[in-house]
């Protein structure tokens, strides 16, 4: 295929999954997605050469096999994906935005082509990113902006491993194939929560599944121990957000008196997690994380990918662990409406 063709159908996968308003964005989105399919070599190819290190052929025969058992016991589409390695030399493949009102944890959306409106935007560039964020913040919202380590074409291309995946212990980057994979088997347009809801739901089931038939308890009980303590931290997170929800929509405070009573819900929000540290010896992973400040866009991130994660756990228990008939109860929410589908998850 020429470059040139090959860098415009990159670009419209781009879209599929970033999205695209200016002619800039655009122009990124192109470049990195070319990037990624240009560099990408088979995996058999990279477990061949001498050149490359051996913590990365480790890594890859882990996603090889993650793969494998996606395709013949967790009824993924596995075949073609994560096939082929691409070392992009950076931390992370892409970098996404969140924002929000300053009174309201109701996100803004961006509408992209085929996958209708969702609650995050993009880059291949941070500093691409980094403008855009301010930007946002100019119109007066609130925004964060994270490093990605892994996404989905859901399907449109072949999607390589990247070396972004491997800052990752062997149980979490099965996660990402897992996550990823599951993407490309259902993704509603325009319905952010229930897609990544399911998918980590859906992943975190499978790892399980992926460590119990290799027979590692060691590493499933670390993989459990590791799930209870992000649990813990994730409801705090999403309590406060509820806590805010509440405060917003009072109608008998001033500007100033919101903000106050605002920053006084966000301090509780960083003794909590001192709390909750304590309480666990050791347990130090999200210690970065509350270095920053939290914000409504922030609380966001955590929202979009776990408020609906016990609805798919309660599903996935009503069907006895069946995967069969748990992914076809799944599919019937395709003709449900957003709200419709998030309150059968909720109840």
């Amino acid at each position: 295929m020429p470059r040139l063709l090959a860098a415009l159908v990159a670009g419209l996968v781009a879209l599929v999954t970033s999205g695209c308003s200016t002619i800039g964005y655009y122009s990124q989105a192109i470049d990195g997605q070319a990037e990624i399919l240009r560099k990408a070599r088979p995996i058999s190819v990279v477990m061949a050469d001498d050149r490359v290190p051996a913590r990365v052929k480790r890594k890859l025969a882990v996603v090889e096999d993650a793969r494998h058992f996606a395709g013949t016991r967790l009824e993924l589409p596995a075949n073609h994906q994560y096939t082929r390695y691409t070392d992009l030399g950076r931390r992370y493949v892409s970098w996404v935005l969140f924002a929000a009102p300053e009174f309201s944890v109701e996100g803004k959306t961006w509408w992209y082509p085929f996958v209708g409106r969702l609650e995050y935007r993009g880059y291949f560039s941070e500093k691409d990113a980094r403008g855009e964020v301010k930007r946002l913040k100019a119109q007066g919202l609130e925004v964060y902006a994270g490093g990605v380590e892994a996404y989905s074409t859901l399907g449109v291309f072949h999607d390589p491993v990247l070396n972004t995946f491997f800052q990752r212990t062997d149980a979490e980057l099965a996660e990402v194939i897992f996550h990823e994979l599951t993407h490309v088997k259902l993704f509603l347009p325009g319905d952010s929560d229930f897609n990544e809801a399911f998918a980590t739901a859906n992943a975190e089931m499978a790892v399980r599944r992926w460590l119990t038939a290799k027979g590692d308890r060691a590493e499933l009980a670390r993989y459990e121990t590791s799930l209870t303590n992000d649990r813990e931290v994730v409801a705090l997170l999403l309590a406060t957000r509820e806590k805010l929800r509440g405060l917003y929509a009072r109608q008998d405070l001033s500007p100033a008196q919101m903000r106050e009573r605002k920053a006084a819900l966000l301090a509780e929000l960083h003794t909590g997690y001192l709390g909750i540290r304590s309480q666990h010896p050791g347990f130090s992973l999200y210690d970065r994380a509350f270095t920053k400040p939290w914000n409504n866009a922030r609380l966001n991130t955590v929202s979009t990918y776990y408020d609906l994660v016990p609805g798919f756990e309660r599903l996935m228990a009503r069907e006895h662990g069946n995967l069969h008939a748990f992914y076809a109860d799944v599919e019937k929410m395709r003709y449900l409406s957003k709200k419709e589908r998030r309150a059968r998850l909720m109840r």
